[in-house]
């Protein structure tokens, strides 16, 4: 399997740092911002081509796939960039930054049947695997979830520290995770409410956000979101259930005493984001849809679209 990575900041070596785990793995190319970044994390990965364009990787005929860890503007126009050009596709998580956007990919998936998969990476995290194996296996019934995703970030930096060249986004980003991992342990979403806080002045986004959502099946999810908090960062999860009450953090899991859960045997791996590059290559591998589909996870992208939509009617308020 012969990859090419476009996107080399922060997240985009975690994922070759988790395909250097996966037997059978070429790191062929790697296209960033810079030619100078480029090289540099080809020569660190043993990629033999590198560039600033992502044309320029789809136009190898030793590329079988590619993963999209570019600014999220970019997401949906580069997806369907890779599939016209016959290469299956990963694109980081958010799919796009429209409801209009996800359908097009979606479509292109469908007509050119090549793997287009969403990093949701929630949906491969032994913490969160462990949950949804007792949900499926009729051991626990979700009641509610309380979710907090707290970061401290009034500029635009990645997680190295470095600037960055697009804002981020917690409802287009950030709260996809939880939409979809909510949808993903309880069902569709069929009530979805937003408020949000004052927006940067710089940045020109809301800092702070509140969401409600119910799913299908009567459960509740509450979801926190923050670039002002000054503490911890990273998204903690609470699951309320009928038979027990689990909070992840991450890969790990611990009960609502606090007492750690022994995830180590859910998976291969206990690192979520090299679980989620093993589902992309297997599925090419075995022509099978992935877990976190673009199919999958479209529905995510609606309902945050309808949120996108009471916010902008919101704003209209004042």
């Amino acid at each position: 399997m012969r990859i090419a990575l476009a996107g080399a900041g922060a997240f985009g070596e975690k994922h070759l740092d988790g395909l250097k785990k996966i037997d059978g793995v070429e790191i062929v190319s790697i296209i960033s911002r810079t030619g100078e970044q480029a090289a540099a994390v080809a020569a660190k990965y043993g990629a033999k081509h590198s560039s600033t364009e992502l044309a320029d990787a789809l136009a190898r005929d030793d590329v079988d796939a590619v993963i999209l860890c570019t600014p999220t503007q970019m997401h949906a126009e580069q997806a369907i960039a890779c599939m016209d050009a016959g290469k299956h596709v990963q694109v980081e998580i958010p799919l796009s930054d429209s409801w209009a956007d996800a359908e097009a990919v979606v479509a292109k998936s469908r007509e050119t049947g090549l793997v287009c998969m969403v990093g949701h990476t929630r949906r491969f995290n032994p913490s969160h695997q462990y949950v949804h194996n007792k949900i499926v296996a009729g051991e626990l019934s979700l009641q509610q979830m309380d979710v907090q995703t707290y970061f401290f970030r009034r500029k635009n930096m990645n997680a190295k520290g470095e600037p960055r060249s697009w804002t981020d986004h917690l409802l287009w980003h950030h709260a996809a995770h939880t939409i979809d991992l909510f949808a993903y342990q309880s069902g569709k979403i069929v009530a979805a409410n937003v408020l949000q806080g004052p927006k940067h002045p710089e940045l020109g986004i809301a800092m702070d956000m509140s969401i409600q959502l119910k799913a299908e099946t009567g459960a509740i999810c509450t979801l926190s979101l923050s670039f002002n908090n000054d503490g911890p960062l990273g998204t903690f999860f609470r699951y309320i259930g009928d038979t027990g009450t689990y909070i992840a953090r991450y890969d790990d899991l611990v009960n609502g005493k606090e007492e750690p859960i022994d995830v180590s045997k859910v998976d291969v791996s206990m690192n979520g984001i090299e679980l989620q590059d093993r589902e992309f290559v297997a599925a090419i591998r075995e022509g099978r849809e992935p877990n976190s589909s673009v199919g999958k996870v479209l529905d995510c992208y609606r309902v945050i679209g309808e949120l996108a939509k009471s916010l902008e009617a919101q704003d209209g308020w004042s």
